[in-house]
């Protein structure tokens, strides 16, 4: 790990070549971190040095048994639908790519913004 890079700097240097090719895909910084988008809607992010996964209701319980997970809550009202991850549930490029995965295929699904 680079001294100059931050720990959501080098996880943002991880997921940008997973997301490069979809179309519709923007980067955008947001709450304190930064997003990825495809078609308007936040697929992943980064903060604090911990992912931030969209994998929709219906994979909600599925994402919060994996290991590291747990639910998406930085106001005290937790997101269904959303998780956050700590480093060590994506420190393998395979569980980075799994999350990365789940978060583009639910965005898919909604309407573009």
């Amino acid at each position: 790990m680079s001294t100059t890079q931050s720990k959501d700097e080098i996880l943002v240097d991880r997921i940008r070549p997973l997301v490069s090719g979809l179309p519709g895909t923007v980067e955008k910084r947001m709450f304190g971190g930064m997003g990825f988008l495809v078609h308007g809607n936040m697929a992943v992010g980064v903060h604090k040095g911990e992912l931030i996964v969209r994998v929709g209701p219906d994979r909600n319980e599925e994402a919060l048994a994996r290991p590291h997970a747990r639910q998406f809550d930085m106001t005290g009202r937790p997101m269904q639908g959303w998780v956050m991850v700590a480093q060590p549930g994506f420190a393998a490029d395979a569980d980075l790519g799994q999350w990365v995965q789940w978060g583009v295929d639910y965005v898919l699904t909604l309407p573009p913004k």
